[in-house]
């Protein structure tokens, strides 16, 4: 062959080699063999779920001088990444859910909570933090699949806070929206509208933004025994995500592999696919009745145990997909069960500390966790009523208001746990 021809053979060869991958984009988080990378660095984190940024980002709803004191603690003490809500939906009469909502109906939006989310996410840039935005919500607390099944007259949500329904039976009434052609379209239609939305501070589309790091199909989806439309549902609506953002990452932001099979999870299926680009895992001792504080030393050793091996699990699938693992929700009560925001947190400390230092071993080993966000941060909020249901009206907290007020929320005040944090996240830097 001319050597001619093959030169312009090999020129045409690279050309179309290296418009065949997508170009790192400075300031975003993208993954690579396994891991995330930033600016061609290690992107490791500490983070914390702060859902309540965008209302406090609202100046008719919230309070903006808040916010950016909350967003300075938190700097302060190494959190870089914040998990927080990127929807809402409600009516009126919706029981146990944040208000007022962002959407009142399907497509009809409060633009006070969009300029609240856009305020949240320009004072984040200013701190270099990143947010991973939720679109959705298996749990009532800010509306989410519940919500659109009753916008399409499915009957009375089944909330079980109530006496006469158990959390099985709201996970059997939610588990239908993955086969309810009309909640799938009203969703989409939300995920389309918030990726495509520019910031009215910014001028930065969210698709263009920096301060995202990623975009979450939604909070603790499950799939029950619906668990073909469920994987259809979690592949279509990433593949749509990235129809139309290429910048930024998606997760599904499931727990994993949940003690219950009943609940139709598999970490492996479930982050499969090619347009999911990282793997979440949810640790909830008091819930999945591994631990209550109080119950002594051999309880909490027990507890322990069941950590180890969850997150071993996780790890074990992180390596078989070779996507990066994060820890993004995880607590512990006050001691003693206690929902007062003066009591004891010596258990809790306790905690943070160990998973904290599992963190920081695999951090130095650059191993499958990525990221670590505690449940959650309230920070100069405040109960009304401790140990009661949130009304509205009242303060959010990091606990949301389907769950018992001072539950798992960490205070601005709990300096102790604030510093287990930071001696931790200190030890990563170095």
């Amino acid at each position: 062959m001319n050597w001619r021809i093959l030169c312009i053979l090999v020129f045409v060869g690279l050309v179309l080699s290296s418009c065949s991958k997508a170009p790192k984009q400075k300031g975003f988080v993208i993954v690579e063999n396994g891991k995330f990378l930033l600016n061609d660095e290690a992107y490791i984190y500490a983070g914390t779920n702060y859902w309540q940024g965008m209302h406090l980002g609202s100046t008719k709803y919230g309070d903006r001088d808040q916010l950016k004191r909350e967003l300075d603690q938190l700097k302060a003490y190494g959190i870089t990444n914040l998990r927080v809500m990127a929807s809402c939906e409600a009516d009126k009469n919706s029981q146990f859910c944040m208000q007022p909502p962002l959407q009142s109906a399907p497509g009809i939006y409060d633009d006070n909570l969009w300029e609240g989310l856009d305020f949240l996410l320009a004072e984040m840039a200013k701190r270099d933090m990143k947010a991973v935005m939720v679109l959705s919500n298996f749990w009532s607390w800010s509306g989410g699949f519940s919500q659109y099944l009753k916008w399409d007259d499915q009957g009375k949500i089944p909330y079980p806070q109530l006496e006469s329904y158990s959390w099985w039976d709201y996970g059997e009434y939610t588990k239908h929206f993955f086969t309810n052609e009309n909640c799938v379209k009203w969703y989409n239609n939300h995920v389309v509208n918030v990726v495509n939305r520019v910031n009215s501070i910014t001028g930065l589309p969210y698709r263009d933004d920096t301060a995202i790091m990623a975009w979450q199909l939604a909070n603790e989806p499950r799939g029950y025994d619906n668990v073909k439309p469920f994987a259809s549902w979690v592949e279509s609506t990433a593949d749509l995500i990235k129809s139309i953002d290429r910048n930024h990452l998606v997760s599904v932001g499931s727990e994993g592999n949940t003690p219950s099979p009943k609940e139709g999870l598999s970490a492996k299926v479930d982050n499969a696919y090619k347009s999911i680009d990282y793997i979440t895992m949810h640790i909830w001792v008091q819930n999945w009745n591994w631990y209550t504080p109080g119950s002594g030393n051999e309880a909490y050793e027990s507890m322990i145990a069941k950590v180890d091996n969850y997150w071993a699990d996780h790890v074990k699938v992180s390596g078989e997909l070779n996507k990066p693992l994060v820890l993004e929700e995880y607590g512990l009560a006050r001691d003693s069960f206690n929902y007062n925001i003066d009591a004891d947190v010596l258990e809790r400390n306790k905690y943070y500390d160990y998973v904290y230092s599992k963190f920081v071993s695999n951090a130095k080993m650059r191993g499958a966790v990525q990221g670590v966000n505690f449940w959650s941060y309230s920070g100069e909020g405040r109960p009304a009523k401790a140990g009661e249901y949130w009304k509205s009206g009242d303060d959010f907290v990091g606990d949301p208001p389907h769950e018992l007020q001072g539950w798992y929320g960490v205070y601005d005040t709990d300096l102790s746990t604030l510093e287990v944090i930071k001696k931790n996240i200190d030890k990563i830097k170095k």
